[in-house]
Order: structure tokens, then sequence, then C-alpha cells
């Protein structure tokens, strides 16, 4: 296990009965809530998905005074494994970061009734129930990948955009179906180009297989593409400074990556969703279920500051901020696969 730098809001007794600060009030005379986070594919230092979740986690030791200790699993076995070594020691709550972790975070819950999981981007099956010691953070990458796909049909001078996926899963059909209607709706001559990395979680940790995908995009008119690969998406990044064309990051911001050939990042505010859940079981509210995020939460978005500003039209920013009232008013739904 690696241990993180540990943070705790609380101040050593002295002699003298100086009165100790409390994080929470649930938390009272009791020692800090202890964390146990397992990381996705990629890991720490993905600039995306993964790097999103260590900051809540951080945030949350900063502002609530907990503890928390964290896994990378070299192996797909080790994700079982990771989780039932948290749930068999004295932490409370466990965080699963990715949809690979549904099965893992299903029989360890059922197996440890006491402690509380909560797993980010839950795969939910049609008719299935989420155990009650389970929360499944979900989120409506659609939408602000609708909002991508404006800025980016009404940015392109060659009217020919990419998309560059993970794993050709589900979940990573989301940002694709919201790209693809965000520029048909700003305009519907804009071509698509969408290729996928592979079909295994090791397409979202293969930088080589991004760089490929997306110089074959470019050979192919594509002067904007939008990655929703994990740390494959590097490779996007470099393939847009190889040809001087733009890229879009995702989930976190990921402009520093590429200064000048980030466009813009879909933003997936999964840090905030961990928070919020970390400050639930503080406050003793924890309650299993599903939590879903879009627009409307504040829970995904696009990033539009300083550094980017300039890259994106005045129009594409006037059409997007359009998009985003009518999805959040419930007069334009977008599609999800």
């Amino acid at each position: 296990m690696k241990r993180s730098l540990s943070v705790a809001l609380l101040l050593i007794f002295s002699m003298t009965a100086c009165r100790r600060p409390q994080p929470q009030a649930a938390q009272a005379a009791s020692a800090p809530l202890k964390v146990g986070l397992v990381f996705d594919v990629g890991g720490r230092g993905d600039k995306s998905f993964n790097d999103s979740a260590f900051r809540g986690l951080q945030r949350a030791a900063k502002e609530l005074g907990i503890k928390y200790d964290y896994i990378e699993p070299a192996e797909p076995a080790d994700r079982e494994n990771a989780l039932r070594q948290f749930a068999s020691g004295d932490y409370p709550l466990i965080i699963a970061v990715g949809f690979i972790f549904t099965d893992d975070v299903n029989r360890v819950a059922e197996a440890f009734p006491k402690k509380h999981f909560a797993c980010v981007d839950y795969a939910l099956e049609p008719g299935q129930a989420v155990p009650p010691n389970v929360v499944a953070l979900k989120f409506r990458e659609q939408e602000s990948s609708f909002l991508g796909g404006v800025i980016a049909a009404l940015t392109s001078k060659t009217k020919t955009i990419g998309f560059v996926g993970g794993m050709d899963v589900p979940l990573i059909h989301k940002f694709e179906a919201g790209y693809r209607a965000g520029a048909a709706w700003a305009d519907a001559k804009v071509k698509v180009l969408v290729s996928y990395a592979g079909v295994t979680p090791q397409a979202f940790k293969d930088p080589a297989k991004g760089e490929e995908i997306a110089l074959s995009q470019i050979a192919q008119g594509a002067d904007i593409i939008y990655h929703a690969s994990g740390s494959t998406g590097l490779g996007v990044f470099e393939a847009a400074r190889e040809k001087h064309i733009l890229a879009m990051g995702v989930d976190s911001d990921q402009y520093k990556d590429a200064p000048g050939f980030v466009l813009t990042s879909i933003t997936k505010n999964v840090d905030e969703a961990v928070f919020q859940v970390i400050q639930r079981q503080l406050e003793g509210k924890f309650k299993g279920g599903v939590i879903e995020l879009g627009l409307k939460e504040k829970g995904v978005g696009y990033v539009y500051d300083e550094h980017n500003k300039a890259l994106i039209p005045a129009r594409a920013r006037e059409q997007a901020e359009r998009a985003r009232a009518l999805i959040v008013a419930d007069k334009l739904q977008v599609p999800f696969k």
C-alpha cells in the first residue's frame, strides 16, 4: 500500500487540557475518519480522471480532517484484493475509482455489510439494485460533451473534427454520443471521425495508440480532436502539437499538458463527488443508492478561462451557453448512446 501524506486537523492534548478542535460535529471526541481509495487504470498522475478523484480526497483531508490511504492496483486481480484490504482494516468508507470496479465492489460490499463503499462511474445495469451499503456516483457526461461538440463544430476551419475514445464501452459511448449530437446541433455539415483505442482497460493507458489514432484523423482533415481516453489522450496532445491542430481534454483541465493546443477540457467533477460522499459519511448521512450529476448539478462542464478563451470564437461560446441553458431547463435532451 502506498500511504499518502495524511492530514488530520487535531491538536495534541497538552497537560493543561487545551481544547481539541473538531473538523465535524459528528466526529466529536473521536479519531479522524479513515478513507481508503483504490485508483482506476492509469493510477495517479494520469492528469485526468484519477487525479481528479485524488484532489477530492486531498480536499477532504484539508477541510474535513480525514486521514486517507490509497492503492494503485498493478493487475486486474488486485482490484478486489485492494478493496478487501481496506474493508478488513479500520476504514469505514472505501472509494473505488472507475466502472471496472463495479463487480468487485458488489462482492466486497456483500462480504462487509457494515462498511460503506462508493464507486465512481458504477456500471448500473437495467433493473439492477445497488447494494444498500454502496453509493453509485454517476455523471451525465453526454451533456458536457454536447457543449464540447458545439464548441468544436463552430471553431473548426476544416469542418471535420475527431473523437478518440479509450475502451469501447457504454460509459465512453456517452461522451461520443453527446459530442456528435452537439456538433450536429451547431452545424449539420460538420463531419465527426470516431475511433477507440481498444476493448480492454489497457485502452486507457496507451499514449502511443492515442497518437496513432489522432494522426490518422488529422490526415483525414480533423483540426480539432476530443479525447475521452485517460492517459491515452496524452498521445492525442502530442499529435496536436506535432501537426498544429487543437485538442480537447477530458475530466480535468488539461490545458497545461499542451499549452496553446488545448481548445478546452470537458470536465467531470469527480473531485466534488468524492468530497461530498466523504462529507456525508462524516455527518452520518451516508445512504446507499445512485447519485447522478450533470450540468444542472454542476457535476460536469467545460473550461473557459484566461488560458483558453482566446481560442474559442465568440459565436462558439455563445451557442455553447445557449445549449447549456436549454439542457438545464430540460428543453434539450442529449442522447447518451
